[in-house]
């Protein structure tokens, strides 16, 4: 695994940086390692839910896990405000860094992550691939 660490700035837009990244390393397989930062615009979708909730304020980002590839990503994120009430969901385009965001990715030269359609779930989802033959 190849670990890449980035900070992200005031007003920068979290995923929007993420898939810059995949697409300018072309990079096919990557997880988020950690992530810690702050926002003051989370652009989330909600479980089970069509249509993204748009929260404004200030918030610490207290989780930031998923997959990352050129084929398609799928994150999640965690925020807390200032009560520290904390809510989960997929990250959307428009959650914007409110200080800073400092994120370490893990590449995985050996797979591809793809994104094709589950006829059971109806949605694009995981299919991983490996990108070597191995020898046993």
């Amino acid at each position: 695994m190849l670990p890449i660490a980035l900070r992200l700035h005031p007003g920068d837009d979290v995923l929007e940086e993420l898939e810059r990244l995949v697409r300018e390393r072309e990079i096919q397989a990557a997880c988020v390692l950690t992530c810690v930062g702050s926002l003051t615009r989370a652009v989330l979708r909600m479980a089970n839910c069509a249509e993204a909730t748009t929260l404004e304020g200030h918030f610490e980002i207290v989780s930031l896990v998923g997959l990352l590839s050129s084929h398609g990503s799928h994150l999640h994120i965690a925020i807390s405000d200032g009560s520290g009430k904390t809510v989960g969901a997929h990250l959307l385009p428009g959650s914007r860094v409110y200080t800073t965001a400092e994120i370490v990715v893990g590449v995985m030269p050996e797979y591809r992550f793809l994104r094709t359609h589950d006829p059971e779930t109806g949605y694009p989802e995981l299919s991983i691939q490996p990108t070597t033959v191995t020898k046993e």
